[in-house]
């Protein structure tokens, strides 16, 4: 089975495509369909393994995407919010500054997307990227065609290209005090800005969109991520967290959005 990340050299590009296909930064197109070209991602790769970083530029670029590589902790905290890729594939174990440093840094200045790519195992590590901002992570190793399901689902989040949709088309959704255009996806919250990542503004708006409806957790990452709930996954419970301090839902119990034991999550319309 061809994985990415194994401890042997990784072996899913075949020699045939190795040959006619050079690696390149996103230089080769042609096996994008046209939607997909109509705003071909920015995806910044990070990570220190020169034969796995050389390998996932490839790959990624084959799948059409403009694709660059940071060897190290402390640029890539640098460029990041400078360049603002589309999507950060980031390794956990770095030299200069970890991945959940790097993440938790950059936050204030990037609400990109930010898939954490790791060789440590363990439902710990994991909590600890989603609370750090990571969006979604993968454990090494990886199948290649799981990464690139991974990578497609999560720019299926980007905010769409500016000027793409007319203001007639614009839909926010209003709560007394809160206020979600899917459009410009902004959130406003008695009248000043929330900044949100894409998982955290994807979760707000099924929950918005479903008000006073509660949703089980297999229920949310069906609609966010694709994904059915494992009994295991704190994924969903975590981005609630994050999104109940951005949204100041800090009384015990929330009131905004509120736990339903044994069944799921419901925002509260009546509550802003």
């Amino acid at each position: 089975m061809n994985v990415i990340g194994a401890s042997t050299t990784p072996t899913f590009i075949s020699p045939a495509k190795t040959r006619s296909r050079p690696a390149s930064h996103g230089a080769d197109r042609a096996e994008t369909s046209p939607a997909e070209t109509a705003r071909r991602a920015r995806i910044l790769i990070v990570e220190d393994d020169p034969r796995l970083g050389r390998y996932l530029v490839t790959f990624l670029a084959q799948q059409g995407y403009q694709v660059d590589l940071v060897d190290d902790g402390c640029r890539a905290a640098e460029i990041i919010p400078v360049e603002q890729p589309d999507l950060v594939v980031l390794d956990l174990m770095l030299p200069g500054k970890d991945g959940l440093t790097i993440c938790r840094e950059v936050r204030t200045r990037y609400d990109g997307l930010i898939l954490m790519f790791t060789a440590r195992d363990g439902t710990v590590n994991q909590v600890v990227g989603l609370e750090m901002g990571a969006d979604e992570y993968l454990i090494k190793p990886v199948e290649p065609e799981l990464l690139a399901a991974k990578v497609r689902a999560l720019l299926r989040r980007r905010p769409p290209v500016p000027g793409a949709e007319s203001s007639s088309s614009r839909d926010t959704l209003r709560f007394d005090g809160l206020e979600v255009d899917r459009t410009a996806r902004t959130v406003m919250l008695d009248g000043r800005s929330v900044s949100l990542t894409c998982a955290e503004f994807e979760l707000l708006v099924l929950l918005a969109e479903r008000a006073g409806e509660v949703l089980s957790r297999d229920e949310i990452l069906m609609a966010t991520r694709g994904i059915e709930y494992d009994g295991l996954d704190r994924g969903v419970d975590v981005k609630i967290a994050q999104l109940r301090r951005k949204l100041d839902d800090r009384s015990h119990p929330p009131r905004r959005i509120k736990t339903v034991r044994a069944r799921g999550y419901v925002l509260v319309p009546s509550a802003w």
